[in-house]
């Protein structure tokens, strides 16, 4: 640690008594919906014993979310942040008691789920978009890095925490429990919500939401050369360089089978240890290098993981690999937070979401599919030159991604 305290993790933005709340709401959220998450794919094997059905519900939460994160978007920009936040937050609560329901009475029907999971899903892409844009009009400028590693070290220590305890509770209290505790746990974040001011609609407020809102995200995107850079980076790293798709793979034929658990948790782990470091580049205000550099670590770790013959070294690379993750995140929301107005932050962030989960599920079927065909190592490990590469030819050819900073004012409907 040196003077100052400035490695330990950054807690300026809790001194925010609105965004404090947040978070600390956050964390009792985030751990109730891993449990929904890890329960729903077993209820749905334990009805069908098909896992082909298990990744059905991925393919059906997908396009609700993604359509509903645009939506949410728009409205994030024409209406009260804090009255969509709300409605979108106590939805996601209703949904979680529905599966309660359903799985109190004994249901068992695996069509009924995939309904809730769309239903569930969408409400959670507008929620995001919605929530992302938030914090802007609630700390500084210069807090806003800090704040998003806390928020995703929250999010990361769930998802260790979050199917740890779902695996011991699940045999002990059933599925419903963890359904009850799930819609218990959102009533944390509606209070949280509802004790936020009012955030009325910079810009364009009082306009009808459509299509046009978006398409003029979209439009601001193309042309705004900081913005498209930083989604083409973040994307390369999620789709050329996010293996997870071939963990099972690997656990079988270079590792054990039981080691799979320690593959997935590993990159999160490595997330979390990096919230907890996160004042050593909470402060960094060169944010268009630093995308970069975070995006070119975080390949280089994954080649390296691809390369390792020992589970020690793996989990090694692949701690390395989701402390770049994060920090990757941290400031790719803070440009897409910082860069713009206020009045079309919730579009970008809407973009955003379906870039983020976007890429991941791009990723997972280039790396099958290749894996499948040339083996785990070079997959691997030619994802994550790649990944390199494309963040250097990114950096190298675009002198205002590489040139872009903090800024040191956000002026709200600038």
């Amino acid at each position: 640690m040196v003077r100052g305290g400035r490695v330990l993790v950054d807690v300026r933005p809790l001194r925010v008594e609105a965004f404090r709340r947040l978070w600390a709401a956050g964390t009792v959220t985030a751990l109730g919906a891993q449990l929904t998450a890890v329960v729903v794919p077993l209820q749905i094997y334990d009805i069908t014993g098909s896992s082909a059905w298990v990744g059905l519900a991925g393919l059906v939460g997908f396009g609700p979310m993604a359509v509903a994160a645009l939506w949410g978007g728009v409205l994030a920009d024409v209406r009260d942040r804090r009255r969509v936040l709300l409605v979108t937050t106590v939805g996601i609560g209703v949904t979680s008691l529905l599966l309660w329901a359903q799985a109190w009475a004994g249901m068992r029907s695996a069509g009924l789920l995939l309904v809730l999971v769309g239903v569930q899903q969408a409400l959670f892409g507008a929620n995001t978009a919605v929530s992302r844009a938030v914090p802007p009009r609630l700390v500084r400028p210069e807090l806003l890095p800090a704040a998003n590693a806390l928020q995703s070290t929250v999010v990361l220590s769930a998802g260790i925490g979050g199917p740890l305890l779902a695996g011991v509770l699940l045999p002990v209290v059933g599925a419903e429990t963890l359904y009850l505790t799930d819609a218990v746990a959102v009533c944390a974040m509606v209070w949280a919500v509802w004790r936020l001011p009012s955030l009325p609609p910079a810009g364009i407020g009082g306009q009808r939401p459509g299509v046009r809102q978006i398409a003029d995200g979209v439009r601001l995107v193309i042309h705004r050369q900081i913005l498209l850079v930083v989604y083409l980076c973040d994307f390369a790293a999620l789709s050329l360089g996010l293996p997870s798709a071939l963990f099972p793979q690997l656990a079988r034929e270079t590792f054990h089978p039981s080691d799979i658990g320690v593959l997935y948790a590993a990159v999160s782990a490595g997330g979390v240890l990096a919230g907890l470091l996160s004042g050593a580049f909470t402060r960094v205000g060169r944010h268009g290098v630093a995308v970069a550099v975070s995006a070119g670590l975080w390949g280089l770790a994954v080649a390296g993981f691809g390369l390792a013959d020992s589970l020690i070294f793996a989990v090694g690379w692949l701690l390395l690999a989701g402390g770049a993750l994060l920090a990757l995140g941290v400031f790719r929301k803070t440009v897409l937070q910082t860069a713009v107005p206020d009045g079309m932050r919730g579009r970008l962030q809407g973009i955003d979401t379906v870039v983020a989960v976007g890429g991941p599920r791009l990723g997972d079927l280039l790396h099958g599919t290749v894996g499948a065909a040339v083996g785990t190592t070079w997959t691997i490990t030619g994802g994550g030159v790649l990944t390199v590469a494309a963040a250097l030819a990114l950096l190298l050819l675009f002198p205002g991604f590489r040139g872009h900073r903090a800024p040191d004012t956000v002026v709200a409907g600038r």
